[in-house]
């Protein structure tokens, strides 16, 4: 490889690995709970894991594309509902309403066809719900992440 070919990748190896770090900073920015972890999952980029008994557990990442993905399981389904309605409103999955802290067990899924998204949430029997929003733009992941926050740190102290 040519030496100024050779620079001009290793600059961009740099500012990717920056780009990477900024991210991680903003998920746990959003969602302290959030911790580097090893091993990376199948993005193949950095994977910041979470579990707190009574909130749930799960993994947020950017794959080699810059695309964010947050898997979650077992959140208790008032929070979840209280922050998917405020980012999104409720109705983009037919759940009702009432959005999903009123929807009923079963499962939910939207695909964003112009960004390839796509996004799913499981309501539980027992009032939890799981969830998954997948190749994204940081900037959603971090939206639901805070918006998920402050609803379960209202429902830690109701």
């Amino acid at each position: 490889m040519q030496p100024h070919v050779t620079q001009a990748l290793q600059d961009w190896y740099g500012t990717w690995t920056v780009h990477e770090r900024a991210a991680q900073t903003a998920f746990t920015a959003a969602f302290p709970a959030l911790n580097l972890s090893d091993p990376r999952c199948q993005c193949f980029g950095p994977t910041l894991r979470w579990e707190k008994p009574g909130e749930g557990s799960g993994k947020v990442c950017l794959d080699d594309h810059g695309r964010a993905t947050a898997e979650f399981d077992n959140v208790p389904k008032e929070a979840l509902g209280q922050a998917m309605t405020e980012v999104w409103g409720a109705g983009w999955f037919d759940e009702g309403s009432g959005g999903f802290a009123q929807a009923e067990p079963g499962q939910y899924h939207y695909e964003d066809e112009s960004t390839y998204a796509e996004y799913w949430i499981d309501v539980l029997d027992g009032g939890l719900a799981s969830f998954g929003i997948s190749y994204v733009k940081v900037d959603d992941i971090v939206t639901i992440l805070d918006a998920l926050e402050r609803a379960l740190t209202e429902h830690r102290a109701a």
